[in-house]
């Protein structure tokens, strides 16, 4: 799927919300799109590991991790297996660790940053509500897509 996030601004700008420019991009997938799933933790990722190993065809896990610089909730094990279980790609509201590995993988994931410490896994989190950041709200059911250009949300498919 070829996905230019300036073509569907341009072609459904009453659509599409755009989040603010702040996400670097990992993944081996430059552009990726899919029905959005969602996470709320903070600072520990045993969620995004229950989630990456359920399957993932058409969908992109959006995590609002609290916009955490201290603590990686992505690694390569974790993308691995979201890899594996056709996710699309990843959206990480924190860190992400193993860039090197990541990027060799064919799954978008775009992070706020890098940090090379892992979370602690205390079960700690909630899936499947709405979560707000970059000046979007992103809810379960609806789309997102992702490329170079930026990251935008619409409440329907566009691909």
């Amino acid at each position: 799927m070829t996905i230019s996030t300036p073509d569907l601004c341009d072609n459904h700008p009453e659509l599409v919300q755009v989040v603010e420019p702040m996400f670097v991009n990992y993944g081996g997938r430059e552009h990726f799109g899919g029905e959005i799933v969602t996470i709320k933790c903070f600072e520990d990722n045993s969620l995004v590991r229950e989630l990456v190993a359920e399957e993932g065809t058409g969908k992109v896990l959006v995590v609002d991790a609290g916009g955490s610089m201290r603590r990686a909730c992505l690694g390569d094990q974790l993308a691995e297996k979201a890899c594996a279980n056709g996710w699309e790609g990843i959206i990480m509201y924190g860190c992400i660790r193993d860039v090197d590995e990541i990027s060799g993988l064919e799954l978008g994931v775009q992070a706020l940053g890098t940090h090379p410490m892992k979370t602690e896994k205390k079960g700690i989190g909630e899936r499947g509500l709405a979560v707000t950041f970059g000046g979007v709200t992103f809810k379960p059911g609806e789309f997102l897509y992702a490329d170079n250009n930026g990251v935008i949300v619409s409440p329907r498919a566009l691909i």
